[in-house]
């Protein structure tokens, strides 16, 4: 590994402080190295060519930032946890720079994720998407600042399944299983899996039951408001919704790979710590 590029959150002082440091160091080590705030994902993707690992410096939030920039160039994350559940983080702020030369040295191993891929049709005529999207985490469909239920027709693979009067909607990854997905009653799945979910928020004398999609299965969704509703892909790409919008996600080909140095341990034997906030 050669170029670097360190993407960090910008309103944590630690972590603008420890990206500097960073940068220096490897620098120093004769390793190409860029950085720029997780915010700035335009300057970050002009830079992504050609850069063999990104590293963050947050928590799970900025690496779902950086996730929509590594998807562009096929790079690897590794993750510096500043955070408090670093689900997906991998690196303590004390080791650092030791396992980062250890990394670019040619240790480590590659976990994948799955992505889903999201199409937006904002006239609700499924004939061209507004929008594209890669989704790590989740999508959310969900009612705006309103505080009235929306419903949205679900369908699945061209055939109706339902349609869910509800606070939203989530599809949500085996990676984001443990976000939002499981705050609204959905079940945890292995994160390597490559099955997705769908399920209701907070559904009003409608299905409210979890669904466990198969990778081949691709799901609809038709919004009906008469106030706005949101579209929320990661939690941090968020646009508004008409009557009438529709989303349609699938599993997508492309894959995100996270670069490891620990030793591969069960998911489930630290997963009660995780959910408590101890790592």
């Amino acid at each position: 590994m050669k170029k670097v590029g360190i993407l960090y959150h910008p309103m944590r002082e630690v972590a603008c402080v420890l990206a500097q440091q960073l940068e220096e160091f490897l620098g120093s080590k004769g390793f190409p190295v860029w950085s720029c705030s997780a915010w700035e994902d335009e300057t970050a993707r002009i830079q992504v060519n050609g850069t063999d690992l990104i590293v963050t410096i947050g928590g799970d939030g900025t690496i779902l930032r950086a996730a929509q920039i590594a998807i562009c160039g096929l790079t690897p994350i590794i993750g510096i946890n500043l955070g408090r559940l670093g689900f997906m983080t991998e690196l303590s702020v004390d080791e650092s720079k030791k396992k980062l030369v250890a990394l670019l040295a040619g240790e480590g191993w590659f976990d994948e994720r799955s992505l889903l891929d999201v199409e937006l049709f904002l006239s609700g005529e499924e004939v061209e998407p507004s929008r594209r999207f890669c989704a790590l985490n989740d999508i959310v469909m969900a009612r705006g600042a309103v505080a009235r239920v929306i419903n949205v027709e679900a369908s699945i693979n061209g055939e109706p399944l339902t349609t869910y009067k509800a606070d939203g909607v989530i599809v949500a990854t085996a990676t984001g299983c443990t976000g939002y997905s499981l705050s609204a009653g959905g079940p945890i799945l292995n994160p390597r899996a490559k099955e997705f979910l769908l399920l209701p928020i907070l559904p009003h004398l409608s299905s409210a039951y979890t669904m466990v999609l198969l990778p081949t299965d691709e799901v609809t969704l038709r919004v009906s408001t008469i106030a706005p509703a949101t579209l929320s892909v990661d939690g941090h790409i968020n646009l508004p919704l008409s009557n009438g919008a529709v989303v349609r996600v699938k599993h997508s080909a492309n894959t995100l790979r996270f670069l490891r140095i620990h030793p591969e341990t069960s998911f489930y034997s630290t997963l009660e710590q995780k959910l408590k906030g101890k790592q």
